[in-house]
Protein backbone atom coordinates (compact mmCIF):
# COMPACT_ATOMS: atom_id res chain seq x y z
CA UNK A 1 0.00 0.00 0.00
CA UNK A 2 1.60 3.40 -1.01
CA UNK A 3 0.36 7.38 -0.06
CA UNK A 4 -0.20 10.45 -2.22
CA UNK A 5 3.13 11.43 -1.14
CA UNK A 6 5.03 12.92 -4.11
CA UNK A 7 5.70 9.81 -6.01
CA UNK A 8 10.12 9.27 -6.78
CA UNK A 9 11.83 8.06 -9.33
CA UNK A 10 14.37 6.27 -7.31
CA UNK A 11 13.46 3.38 -5.01
CA UNK A 12 15.25 1.79 -1.93
CA UNK A 13 13.87 -1.45 -1.18
CA UNK A 14 14.32 -2.71 2.36
CA UNK A 15 13.26 -6.44 3.12
CA UNK A 16 12.94 -7.15 6.98
CA UNK A 17 10.82 -5.19 9.17
CA UNK A 18 11.86 -5.39 12.50
CA UNK A 19 12.57 -2.14 14.57
CA UNK A 20 16.23 -1.36 13.81
CA UNK A 21 15.82 -1.23 10.16
CA UNK A 22 12.86 1.85 11.40
CA UNK A 23 15.82 3.25 13.92
CA UNK A 24 18.50 2.92 11.72
CA UNK A 25 18.46 2.72 7.81
CA UNK A 26 15.13 4.32 7.67
CA UNK A 27 16.00 7.32 10.27
CA UNK A 28 19.31 8.06 7.74
CA UNK A 29 16.74 8.32 4.39
CA UNK A 30 14.61 10.21 6.53
CA UNK A 31 16.98 12.65 6.93
CA UNK A 32 17.61 13.21 3.44
CA UNK A 33 14.70 15.23 2.79
CA UNK A 34 14.69 17.00 6.26
CA UNK A 35 18.65 18.32 5.12
CA UNK A 36 17.67 19.29 1.38
CA UNK A 37 18.83 16.24 -0.23
CA UNK A 38 17.06 14.29 -3.22
CA UNK A 39 14.67 11.82 -1.06
CA UNK A 40 14.33 8.34 -2.25
CA UNK A 41 10.74 6.11 -1.85
CA UNK A 42 11.99 3.47 0.52
CA UNK A 43 9.47 0.69 0.48
CA UNK A 44 9.91 -1.87 3.05
CA UNK A 45 8.37 -5.69 3.01
CA UNK A 46 8.82 -8.80 4.98
CA UNK A 47 9.73 -12.41 3.92
CA UNK A 48 8.02 -14.35 6.52
CA UNK A 49 4.22 -13.45 7.98
CA UNK A 50 5.28 -12.43 11.52
CA UNK A 51 5.16 -9.06 10.89
CA UNK A 52 2.21 -8.29 8.82
CA UNK A 53 -0.07 -6.95 11.52
CA UNK A 54 3.16 -4.59 11.84
CA UNK A 55 2.73 -4.36 8.10
CA UNK A 56 -0.41 -3.32 8.32
CA UNK A 57 -0.43 -0.83 11.04
CA UNK A 58 2.52 0.67 9.40
CA UNK A 59 0.24 1.17 6.11
CA UNK A 60 -2.83 2.54 8.17
CA UNK A 61 -0.91 5.61 8.91
CA UNK A 62 0.85 5.84 5.49
CA UNK A 63 4.26 4.68 6.78
CA UNK A 64 4.79 7.00 9.56
CA UNK A 65 5.94 6.28 13.21
CA UNK A 66 7.47 7.83 16.06
CA UNK A 67 11.10 7.18 17.37
CA UNK A 68 11.77 7.75 20.43
CA UNK A 69 15.17 8.47 21.41
CA UNK A 70 16.83 8.31 25.54
CA UNK A 71 20.06 9.60 26.63
CA UNK A 72 22.03 8.16 29.33
CA UNK A 73 21.50 11.44 30.98
CA UNK A 74 17.06 10.75 30.54
CA UNK A 75 17.02 13.29 27.68
CA UNK A 76 13.59 12.30 25.73
CA UNK A 77 13.54 12.97 22.25
CA UNK A 78 10.90 12.35 19.71
CA UNK A 79 10.67 12.34 16.39
CA UNK A 80 8.19 11.24 13.04
CA UNK A 81 10.08 9.41 10.55
CA UNK A 82 8.44 9.50 7.36
CA UNK A 83 11.05 8.07 4.95
CA UNK A 84 8.57 4.63 4.46
CA UNK A 85 6.51 5.68 1.31
CA UNK A 86 5.52 1.98 0.12
CA UNK A 87 4.60 -0.77 2.26
CA UNK A 88 4.21 -3.84 0.69
CA UNK A 89 1.74 -6.25 2.47
CA UNK A 90 2.85 -9.78 3.18
CA UNK A 91 2.04 -12.44 0.26
CA UNK A 92 2.98 -16.31 0.69
CA UNK A 93 4.32 -16.10 -2.88
CA UNK A 94 5.87 -12.25 -1.93
CA UNK A 95 4.46 -11.42 -5.24
CA UNK A 96 4.20 -7.68 -4.29
CA UNK A 97 7.96 -7.94 -3.07
CA UNK A 98 9.19 -9.66 -6.23
CA UNK A 99 7.17 -7.06 -8.54
CA UNK A 100 8.79 -4.17 -6.36
CA UNK A 101 12.23 -5.62 -6.64
CA UNK A 102 12.03 -6.65 -10.11
CA UNK A 103 11.38 -2.70 -11.36
CA UNK A 104 14.21 -0.69 -12.96
CA UNK A 105 13.29 2.33 -10.82
CA UNK A 106 14.38 -0.06 -7.73
CA UNK A 107 18.23 0.48 -7.72
CA UNK A 108 18.94 -0.68 -3.87
CA UNK A 109 17.19 -3.88 -1.96
CA UNK A 110 18.91 -4.04 1.52
CA UNK A 111 18.08 -6.38 4.20
CA UNK A 112 17.73 -7.50 7.46
CA UNK A 113 17.66 -11.16 8.92
CA UNK A 114 19.80 -11.72 11.55
CA UNK A 115 23.14 -13.07 11.60
CA UNK A 116 21.27 -16.59 11.73
CA UNK A 117 19.11 -16.00 8.75
CA UNK A 118 22.73 -16.28 6.04
CA UNK A 119 23.02 -20.54 6.64
CA UNK A 120 26.76 -20.50 6.08
CA UNK A 121 28.55 -22.52 8.46
CA UNK A 122 32.24 -22.21 9.12
CA UNK A 123 34.10 -23.07 6.16
CA UNK A 124 31.16 -20.38 4.63
CA UNK A 125 29.26 -22.60 2.94
CA UNK A 126 25.92 -23.22 2.89
CA UNK A 127 24.01 -25.23 5.39
CA UNK A 128 21.63 -27.11 3.09
CA UNK A 129 20.70 -29.28 5.83
CA UNK A 130 18.82 -26.61 7.46
CA UNK A 131 14.99 -27.08 6.52
CA UNK A 132 14.39 -23.47 5.38
CA UNK A 133 17.04 -23.51 3.43
CA UNK A 134 16.43 -26.89 2.01
CA UNK A 135 12.96 -25.77 0.97
CA UNK A 136 14.29 -23.04 -0.80
CA UNK A 137 16.44 -24.92 -2.55
CA UNK A 138 13.25 -26.80 -4.33
CA UNK A 139 11.38 -23.78 -4.85
CA UNK A 140 10.50 -22.40 -1.76
CA UNK A 141 10.38 -18.40 -0.40
CA UNK A 142 11.17 -18.91 3.32
CA UNK A 143 14.85 -17.41 3.48
CA UNK A 144 16.57 -14.00 1.94
CA UNK A 145 18.27 -15.96 -0.89
CA UNK A 146 15.01 -17.54 -2.13
CA UNK A 147 13.29 -14.37 -1.92
CA UNK A 148 16.32 -12.20 -3.41
CA UNK A 149 16.51 -15.19 -6.19
CA UNK A 150 13.34 -14.43 -7.06
CA UNK A 151 13.58 -10.95 -7.75
CA UNK A 152 16.56 -10.91 -9.88
CA UNK A 153 14.91 -13.74 -11.71
CA UNK A 154 12.20 -11.56 -12.44
CA UNK A 155 14.72 -8.04 -13.01
CA UNK A 156 16.53 -10.11 -15.21
CA UNK A 157 13.80 -11.18 -17.66
CA UNK A 158 12.54 -7.45 -17.44
CA UNK A 159 15.89 -5.85 -18.76
CA UNK A 160 19.30 -5.50 -17.49
CA UNK A 161 19.23 -2.59 -14.69
CA UNK A 162 21.99 -2.99 -11.93
CA UNK A 163 20.90 -2.94 -8.54
CA UNK A 164 22.36 -3.26 -5.18
CA UNK A 165 21.90 -5.96 -2.43
CA UNK A 166 22.59 -3.82 0.50
CA UNK A 167 23.53 -6.49 3.92
CA UNK A 168 22.76 -4.74 7.00
CA UNK A 169 22.80 -7.47 9.44
CA UNK A 170 25.60 -7.83 11.80
CA UNK A 171 28.00 -10.39 9.97
CA UNK A 172 31.58 -9.88 9.19
CA UNK A 173 32.12 -8.69 5.66
CA UNK A 174 28.55 -9.22 5.04
CA UNK A 175 28.01 -7.99 1.80
CA UNK A 176 30.46 -10.86 0.49
CA UNK A 177 29.31 -13.13 2.40
CA UNK A 178 25.90 -12.83 1.35
CA UNK A 179 26.92 -12.87 -2.38
CA UNK A 180 29.00 -15.95 -1.57
CA UNK A 181 26.18 -17.58 -0.27
CA UNK A 182 23.82 -16.21 -3.04
CA UNK A 183 25.93 -17.66 -5.42
CA UNK A 184 26.57 -20.98 -3.97
CA UNK A 185 22.46 -20.91 -3.76
CA UNK A 186 22.11 -20.35 -7.45
CA UNK A 187 24.13 -22.97 -8.30
CA UNK A 188 22.81 -25.37 -6.20
CA UNK A 189 19.51 -24.84 -8.20
CA UNK A 190 21.32 -25.15 -11.57
CA UNK A 191 20.87 -21.52 -12.26
CA UNK A 192 23.82 -20.77 -14.35
CA UNK A 193 22.16 -18.18 -16.48
CA UNK A 194 20.60 -16.17 -13.60
CA UNK A 195 23.82 -16.32 -11.53
CA UNK A 196 26.01 -14.92 -14.50
CA UNK A 197 23.22 -12.48 -14.76
CA UNK A 198 23.64 -11.57 -10.87
CA UNK A 199 27.74 -11.41 -11.20
CA UNK A 200 27.46 -8.68 -13.85
CA UNK A 201 24.55 -6.93 -12.96
CA UNK A 202 24.59 -6.55 -8.86
CA UNK A 203 26.83 -5.55 -6.48
CA UNK A 204 27.03 -6.64 -2.39
CA UNK A 205 28.95 -3.52 -0.49
CA UNK A 206 30.03 -4.36 2.98
CA UNK A 207 28.91 -2.61 6.02
CA UNK A 208 28.43 -2.00 9.37
CA UNK A 209 25.55 -0.86 11.45
CA UNK A 210 25.10 0.56 14.66
CA UNK A 211 22.07 1.81 16.67
CA UNK A 212 20.77 -0.54 20.27
CA UNK A 213 17.18 -0.79 19.40
CA UNK A 214 15.03 -2.65 22.16
CA UNK A 215 11.87 -4.75 20.96
CA UNK A 216 9.60 -2.21 21.21
CA UNK A 217 6.99 -2.41 24.34
CA UNK A 218 3.44 -0.99 25.77
CA UNK A 219 4.71 1.29 27.67
CA UNK A 220 7.02 3.26 24.48
CA UNK A 221 3.58 3.27 22.60
CA UNK A 222 2.14 4.86 26.03
CA UNK A 223 5.21 7.57 26.78
CA UNK A 224 4.87 8.76 22.70
CA UNK A 225 1.47 9.45 23.62
CA UNK A 226 1.57 11.20 26.54
CA UNK A 227 4.43 13.11 25.18
CA UNK A 228 2.96 13.73 21.55
CA UNK A 229 -0.74 13.41 21.66
CA UNK A 230 -0.12 10.83 19.26
CA UNK A 231 -1.63 7.49 19.85
CA UNK A 232 1.33 5.34 17.69
CA UNK A 233 0.95 1.89 17.70
CA UNK A 234 3.85 1.73 15.59
CA UNK A 235 5.96 3.98 17.66
CA UNK A 236 9.64 2.53 18.56
CA UNK A 237 12.72 3.54 21.05
CA UNK A 238 16.79 3.73 20.33
CA UNK A 239 19.02 5.16 22.12
CA UNK A 240 20.72 8.47 20.44
CA UNK A 241 24.07 7.09 19.38
CA UNK A 242 23.88 6.17 15.48
CA UNK A 243 26.87 4.82 13.50
CA UNK A 244 26.39 3.67 9.71
CA UNK A 245 29.82 2.58 7.74
CA UNK A 246 29.46 1.63 4.16
CA UNK A 247 31.33 0.21 1.20
CA UNK A 248 30.97 3.02 -1.71
CA UNK A 249 29.99 -0.02 -4.24
CA UNK A 250 26.80 0.70 -5.37
CA UNK A 251 26.40 -0.44 -9.34
CA UNK A 252 22.94 1.52 -10.18
CA UNK A 253 23.03 4.66 -7.95
CA UNK A 254 22.61 5.26 -4.28
CA UNK A 255 21.12 8.64 -2.64
CA UNK A 256 23.66 11.36 -0.73
CA UNK A 257 24.38 9.31 2.40
CA UNK A 258 27.30 10.73 3.25
CA UNK A 259 25.58 14.69 3.48
CA UNK A 260 23.32 12.99 6.14
CA UNK A 261 26.49 11.41 8.51
CA UNK A 262 26.43 7.88 7.04
CA UNK A 263 30.39 7.31 6.16
CA UNK A 264 31.35 6.13 2.71
CA UNK A 265 34.76 4.04 2.65
CA UNK A 266 36.79 2.04 0.97
CA UNK A 267 36.62 -0.82 3.38
CA UNK A 268 34.52 -1.02 6.29
CA UNK A 269 37.37 -4.10 7.45
CA UNK A 270 38.58 -1.86 10.72
CA UNK A 271 35.04 -0.82 11.52
CA UNK A 272 33.00 -3.58 11.79
CA UNK A 273 35.67 -5.57 13.50
CA UNK A 274 35.63 -3.01 16.47
CA UNK A 275 31.84 -3.45 15.94
CA UNK A 276 31.75 -7.04 16.27
CA UNK A 277 34.58 -7.82 18.89
CA UNK A 278 33.99 -5.00 20.65
CA UNK A 279 30.19 -4.09 21.01
CA UNK A 280 28.44 -7.00 19.93
CA UNK A 281 30.43 -9.82 21.87
CA UNK A 282 30.46 -7.28 25.00
CA UNK A 283 26.80 -7.27 24.62
CA UNK A 284 26.27 -11.41 24.26
CA UNK A 285 28.66 -11.80 27.56
CA UNK A 286 27.03 -9.05 29.77
CA UNK A 287 23.57 -10.87 28.39
CA UNK A 288 24.58 -14.49 29.64
CA UNK A 289 26.46 -13.49 32.81
CA UNK A 290 23.32 -11.18 33.72
CA UNK A 291 20.92 -14.13 32.92
CA UNK A 292 22.63 -16.07 34.96
CA UNK A 293 22.38 -14.31 38.03
CA UNK A 294 19.01 -13.68 37.69
CA UNK A 295 18.45 -10.02 36.10
CA UNK A 296 16.35 -8.95 33.25
CA UNK A 297 17.98 -6.32 31.44
CA UNK A 298 21.66 -5.21 30.14
CA UNK A 299 21.93 -1.83 31.77
CA UNK A 300 21.25 -3.78 35.06
CA UNK A 301 23.89 -6.43 34.30
CA UNK A 302 26.78 -3.92 33.26
CA UNK A 303 25.94 -1.92 36.63
CA UNK A 304 27.30 -5.26 37.92
CA UNK A 305 30.76 -4.48 38.51
CA UNK A 306 32.07 -7.89 38.10
CA UNK A 307 30.25 -8.50 34.77
CA UNK A 308 31.48 -5.10 33.91
CA UNK A 309 35.44 -5.93 34.91
CA UNK A 310 34.44 -9.50 32.68
CA UNK A 311 33.48 -7.53 29.50
CA UNK A 312 36.69 -4.82 30.16
CA UNK A 313 38.94 -7.11 30.50
CA UNK A 314 38.27 -9.26 27.28
CA UNK A 315 38.60 -6.21 25.34
CA UNK A 316 41.31 -4.49 27.16
CA UNK A 317 43.79 -7.63 27.43
CA UNK A 318 42.74 -9.82 24.28
CA UNK A 319 40.51 -7.58 21.13
CA UNK A 320 42.62 -4.51 21.57
CA UNK A 321 45.93 -6.20 20.98
CA UNK A 322 44.09 -8.31 17.62
CA UNK A 323 43.16 -4.86 16.21
CA UNK A 324 45.86 -2.64 16.89
CA UNK A 325 47.09 -0.72 14.99
CA UNK A 326 43.79 0.72 14.35
CA UNK A 327 42.02 3.93 12.67
CA UNK A 328 39.98 4.10 15.88
CA UNK A 329 40.78 4.81 19.35
CA UNK A 330 39.74 1.10 20.45
CA UNK A 331 40.13 2.27 23.79
CA UNK A 332 37.85 4.90 23.87
CA UNK A 333 35.45 3.00 21.76
CA UNK A 334 35.54 0.37 24.34
CA UNK A 335 34.81 2.93 27.18
CA UNK A 336 31.64 4.04 25.12
CA UNK A 337 30.25 0.92 24.35
CA UNK A 338 30.08 -0.23 27.82
CA UNK A 339 28.26 3.61 28.86
CA UNK A 340 25.48 2.71 26.17
CA UNK A 341 25.31 -0.67 27.41
CA UNK A 342 24.27 1.41 30.94
CA UNK A 343 22.18 3.29 29.79
CA UNK A 344 19.09 2.92 32.01
CA UNK A 345 16.10 4.21 29.59
CA UNK A 346 17.05 2.08 27.06
CA UNK A 347 15.54 -1.45 28.88
CA UNK A 348 16.99 -3.49 26.34
CA UNK A 349 16.62 -6.95 27.82
CA UNK A 350 19.22 -9.54 28.40
CA UNK A 351 17.14 -11.83 26.41
CA UNK A 352 16.92 -10.43 22.91
CA UNK A 353 20.70 -9.60 22.95
CA UNK A 354 21.57 -13.57 24.41
CA UNK A 355 19.54 -14.96 21.19
CA UNK A 356 21.40 -16.59 18.48
CA UNK A 357 24.27 -17.98 20.41
CA UNK A 358 25.51 -20.74 17.89
CA UNK A 359 25.48 -17.57 15.29
CA UNK A 360 27.79 -15.23 17.95
CA UNK A 361 30.84 -17.43 19.60
CA UNK A 362 31.88 -18.29 15.69
CA UNK A 363 31.11 -14.55 14.16
CA UNK A 364 31.82 -12.91 17.57
CA UNK A 365 33.96 -14.54 19.67
CA UNK A 366 36.35 -17.23 17.89
CA UNK A 367 38.31 -15.28 15.35
CA UNK A 368 39.66 -13.62 18.85
CA UNK A 369 40.31 -17.07 20.43
CA UNK A 370 41.84 -18.13 16.67
CA UNK A 371 43.92 -14.93 16.07
CA UNK A 372 45.39 -14.89 19.92
CA UNK A 373 46.50 -18.57 19.30
CA UNK A 374 47.97 -18.21 16.45
CA UNK A 375 50.23 -14.77 17.68
CA UNK A 376 51.25 -16.95 20.83
CA UNK A 377 49.09 -15.18 23.04
CA UNK A 378 46.70 -17.41 25.97
CA UNK A 379 43.24 -15.32 25.36
CA UNK A 380 41.79 -16.24 28.79
CA UNK A 381 39.45 -13.42 29.26
CA UNK A 382 38.09 -13.91 25.87
CA UNK A 383 37.85 -17.73 26.98
CA UNK A 384 35.30 -16.80 29.47
CA UNK A 385 32.98 -15.39 26.96
CA UNK A 386 31.98 -19.13 25.59
CA UNK A 387 31.91 -19.92 29.03
CA UNK A 388 29.30 -18.32 30.00
CA UNK A 389 27.42 -19.19 27.19
CA UNK A 390 28.04 -22.99 28.08
CA UNK A 391 26.65 -22.56 31.70
CA UNK A 392 23.77 -20.55 30.19
CA UNK A 393 22.78 -23.32 27.85
CA UNK A 394 23.28 -26.08 30.75
CA UNK A 395 20.34 -23.56 32.36
CA UNK A 396 18.23 -24.12 28.73
CA UNK A 397 19.10 -27.35 28.82
CA UNK A 398 17.86 -27.47 32.84
CA UNK A 399 14.59 -25.55 31.71
CA UNK A 400 15.65 -23.04 33.97
CA UNK A 401 16.07 -19.88 32.41
CA UNK A 402 13.78 -17.24 32.98
CA UNK A 403 13.17 -16.87 29.58
CA UNK A 404 12.75 -18.67 26.22
CA UNK A 405 15.86 -18.82 24.66
CA UNK A 406 15.85 -18.08 20.64
CA UNK A 407 18.35 -19.14 18.55
CA UNK A 408 18.06 -19.52 14.58
CA UNK A 409 20.37 -21.98 13.96
CA UNK A 410 20.49 -24.52 17.08
CA UNK A 411 19.50 -27.78 16.73
CA UNK A 412 17.90 -28.40 19.39
CA UNK A 413 18.28 -32.17 19.69
CA UNK A 414 22.25 -32.15 18.95
CA UNK A 415 22.49 -29.52 21.56
CA UNK A 416 20.62 -31.26 23.84
CA UNK A 417 22.90 -34.51 23.08
CA UNK A 418 26.17 -32.09 23.54
CA UNK A 419 24.88 -31.50 27.18
CA UNK A 420 23.62 -34.77 28.46
CA UNK A 421 27.60 -36.03 26.89
CA UNK A 422 29.96 -37.39 30.13
CA UNK A 423 32.63 -34.78 29.00
CA UNK A 424 30.65 -31.51 28.20
CA UNK A 425 33.09 -29.51 28.00
CA UNK A 426 35.26 -31.64 25.53
CA UNK A 427 31.56 -32.23 23.30
CA UNK A 428 31.59 -28.31 23.24
CA UNK A 429 34.94 -27.49 22.54
CA UNK A 430 34.91 -30.38 19.69
CA UNK A 431 32.23 -28.80 17.53
CA UNK A 432 33.88 -27.42 14.57
CA UNK A 433 30.77 -25.37 13.51
CA UNK A 434 31.66 -23.02 16.67
CA UNK A 435 35.14 -23.09 16.53
CA UNK A 436 36.54 -23.70 13.68
CA UNK A 437 40.24 -24.76 13.38
CA UNK A 438 40.60 -24.56 16.99
CA UNK A 439 37.86 -27.23 17.27
CA UNK A 440 38.83 -30.51 19.43
CA UNK A 441 42.41 -28.75 19.84
CA UNK A 442 44.06 -29.35 23.27
CA UNK A 443 44.82 -25.25 23.50
CA UNK A 444 40.85 -25.05 23.22
CA UNK A 445 40.22 -27.30 25.59
CA UNK A 446 42.39 -26.16 28.40
CA UNK A 447 41.15 -22.65 27.58
CA UNK A 448 38.20 -23.33 27.66
CA UNK A 449 38.78 -25.52 31.30
CA UNK A 450 40.41 -23.01 33.19
CA UNK A 451 37.22 -20.63 31.94
CA UNK A 452 34.73 -22.73 33.35
CA UNK A 453 36.55 -22.68 36.93
CA UNK A 454 37.13 -19.23 36.65
CA UNK A 455 32.99 -19.00 35.52
CA UNK A 456 32.03 -21.03 38.38
CA UNK A 457 34.52 -19.34 40.73
CA UNK A 458 32.42 -15.24 39.58
CA UNK A 459 29.36 -16.90 40.24
CA UNK A 460 29.33 -17.91 44.00
CA UNK A 461 30.68 -14.35 44.26
CA UNK A 462 28.76 -12.50 41.96
CA UNK A 463 26.48 -9.94 43.41
CA UNK A 464 23.19 -12.45 42.79
CA UNK A 465 19.66 -10.59 43.29
CA UNK A 466 17.74 -11.05 46.56
CA UNK A 467 14.70 -12.61 46.40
Amino acid sequence: MSDSRQPYADCWLHIGAGSFHRAHQAWYLDQLEKHGQTPWELALANIRADMAPLLDKLAAQHGEYTLETISPAGEHRYEVIRAIRTILPWEADLASLIAKGAQAGTRVISFTVTEGGYYLDQHLQLDTANADLAADLNGGLNTIYGAIAAILRARSAAGDAPVTLLNCDNLRHNGERFRSGLQQFLSLRGETTLLAWVEKHTSSPNTMVDRITPRPTPEVVARVEAATGRHDPCAIMAEPFIQWVVEDNFIGGRPALEAVGVEMVASVLPYEEAKIRILNASHSCIAWAGTLIGLGYIHESTAVDSIRELAWRYVTHDVIPCLSPSPLDLAAYRDTVLDRFSNPYILDSNQRVAADGFSKVPGFIAPTLQQSVAAGRQPVDTAVLPALFLRFLQRWQAQSLPYDYQDGIMDASACRRMLAADDVAGAYAADPMLWGELAGTDTLRALLDAALTRVDDWYKLAEVPQH
